[in-house]
């Protein structure tokens, strides 16, 4: 998979394994449609920081959700 291109398939699988490795309790609060590639560079963005760590703080999960939050379509 490439991920240097923007396509709606990369913000779906990005989407995924974003849930994935967060253990994402609340999988209808994150949809794959709710994210658009006019942000798509944002959500790269999280998604590396997402792929490079093993453990995040109670804290992180909060950041990470809230910026989720902040990318999703209005």
């Amino acid at each position: 998979m490439n991920l240097a291109q923007k396509s709606t398939e990369n913000v779906e699988y990005m989407i995924e394994k974003i849930k994935e490795k967060l253990k994402v309790l609340n999988f209808g609060a994150i949809k794959p449609s709710h994210f658009d590639e006019e942000m798509y560079e944002e959500l790269k963005d999280i998604y590396d920081l997402v792929m490079k760590k093993n453990h995040f703080s109670p804290n992180e999960m909060q950041a990470l959700a809230e910026e989720l939050g902040n990318l999703r379509k209005k």
